[in-house]
């Protein structure tokens, strides 16, 4: 299981505190998704080694409007093994959604948009993951988390209805809101999820970062058909 985390200077810890508590809550992994406009440079692999957590380049796209969006998506998307697009208007969810070079709608129930069942068949049909943030849940109270919790459980059945692929994320700025993924599965029961469904969401951050990095691999061709230079 994987944890998605913003570090330094998107967040307050740096990649590899985030990475030494990611493998202490037994994490196999972390996507370091800072958002465009706050990247610094960290030795990916030498944080892995130290910490025997894999560390997956990523980033989150943040933008104003579609047209801007899609030139970051162009720009980033050669370089990165997960591609995440900023969610919360009703813009950014839909450009999301229809780009199948995108990996994750990241927290589309935040700020002021919405999501129906047309942008969750959107999402299935181009393999877009859409994430079940929880980190408003941890990380707020009263009427705010009660407003997390309604959107959370909207878009669960949504999901669900269809078959649309999802991950899910504390999506946390510093390494004192990471959660271990038992106690992310206990907080998804509480809410209206299944453990097991917070497990595979957690998961499917390992598999997208498995496929992505086979996909840009020299002997790739197509899914399930690569090039054996030996």
């Amino acid at each position: 299981m994987y944890e998605a985390v913003h570090a330094r200077p998107d967040g307050e810890s740096t990649v590899a505190r985030q990475a030494l508590t990611a493998g202490e809550y037994g994490y196999d992994g972390i996507v370091v998704r800072n958002h465009g406009d706050s990247q610094a440079a960290y030795d990916r692999d030498r944080i892995a080694e130290e910490y025997g957590v894999d560390v997956a380049t990523g980033i989150e796209i943040r933008a104003d409007d579609p047209s801007r969006a899609s030139g970051f998506l162009g720009n980033y998307r050669p370089d990165r093994t997960i591609v995440a697009v900023h969610g919360g208007s009703t813009a950014m969810n839909r450009f999301a959604v229809e780009q199948a070079a995108v990996d994750v709608l990241a927290h589309p129930m935040c700020g002021s948009g919405d999501f129906n069942h047309v942008l969750a068949k959107a999402a299935a049909d181009n393999g877009v993951r859409v994430e079940f943030s929880l980190g408003a849940i941890v990380q707020q109270s009263g009427g705010s988390r009660v407003r997390a919790i309604q959107g959370l459980r909207k878009l669960r059945d949504l999901v669900v209805d269809a078959g649309t692929p999802y991950v899910v994320s504390v999506d946390p700025a510093t390494h004192l809101e990471l959660r271990a993924p038992r106690d992310l599965a206990a907080l998804g029961e509480r809410i209206g999820f299944e453990a097991e469904e917070v497990r595979t969401g957690l998961a499917e951050w390992g598999h997208l970062v498995e496929r992505n990095r086979e996909r840009r691999s020299e002997g790739f061709v197509e899914p399930g058909v690569s090039i054996d230079e030996e």
